[in-house]
């Protein structure tokens, strides 16, 4: 699969973590606000979501990105609510936020795990820093706009993200997730399921397993704890056997005695991140 990437004054950056599509269900993510406290989807629940991220709150674009959007939050409806994230320290977030009168917009952080960087594919592997992006999730939660900016260096496109906001809020025909996935997939579905996810392998029906083999160990790790942020989100327990540059991936459902769909949406999110 070809790497994702982006440019910083001209220079291509990688991003790493999931492919997020249009009308998909949003992942969940956790992130840390000023006072420290752990923020999930959840706590926006009911509200239309546009979630603007940047790299640096220090630098120029950064400083304007937030202050634009928190000038353009005041007019929202209050059926919408504006987050800002980045990997800055809560702390810088809190104490910009203070200094500038910023009200009108959540700032949080990803600095800990970066939970929301991985899940939203906007992490930037050489930097360690979240691209600069907007995306739109309507009040059931399924993604609706997606704007990575190509050229961090860059600001966003302010205005196209408003005008689909402001599209999405008029739209009374909201689509909703699809189901949760318990059920048992029966041995016909698994062999279907397994045979559109290249790579995996079905193991005594039971489980699916693939290999993913990489130029080092530190390569390796990474592609592990990519996964493990991901998995942690989804409420999945993967096993994952890691040996020098070869990690084997194990998927199965404790809770139901087998294979599940979850398991094949779990693989498909492992692949969509494209390395290996």
């Amino acid at each position: 699969m070809t790497m994702r990437t982006v440019t910083f004054k001209g220079t291509p950056v990688t991003l790493v973590g999931r492919a997020l599509k249009i009308d998909a269900a949003a992942p969940n993510f956790r992130l840390t606000s000023g006072s420290l406290e752990e923020v999930r989807l959840g706590n926006f629940k009911g509200k239309t979501k546009v979630i603007t991220s940047f790299p640096s709150i220090d630098t120029p674009v950064c400083d304007l990105q937030v202050k634009e959007f928190n000038k353009r939050a005041a007019g929202l409806s209050r059926d919408a609510v504006i987050i800002g994230v980045s990997k800055d320290l809560p702390f810088a977030q809190k104490r910009f936020c203070e200094s500038f009168d910023i009200n009108d917009i959540t700032l949080l952080s990803d600095y800990k795990t970066s939970s929301f960087g991985i899940n939203y594919g906007l992490l930037i592997k050489e930097m360690n820093l979240l691209a600069r992006s907007i995306t739109i999730l309507d009040k059931n939660d399924i993604i609706r706009y997606i704007q990575i900016v190509p050229e961090l260096a860059t600001p966003p496109d302010y205005r196209a993200a408003l005008t689909e906001l402001d599209l999405i809020l008029k739209s009374q025909a909201a689509k909703t997730p699809s189901g949760d996935g318990v059920m048992l997939a029966p041995k016909e579905k698994a062999d279907k399921l397994a045979a559109m996810h290249s790579g995996w392998q079905l193991v005594e029906d039971k489980k699916i397993e693939k290999e993913f083999k990489f130029k080092d160990f530190i390569e390796a790790k990474y592609f592990l704890d990519l996964i493990s942020v991901i998995a942690e989100e989804e409420g999945h327990h993967p096993s994952m056997t890691l040996a020098y540059n070869k990690l084997k991936v194990t998927l199965t459902t404790h809770a139901a005695g087998g294979l599940t769909e979850n398991d094949f949406i779990m693989a498909g999110h492992i692949d969509s991140l494209g390395m290996g």
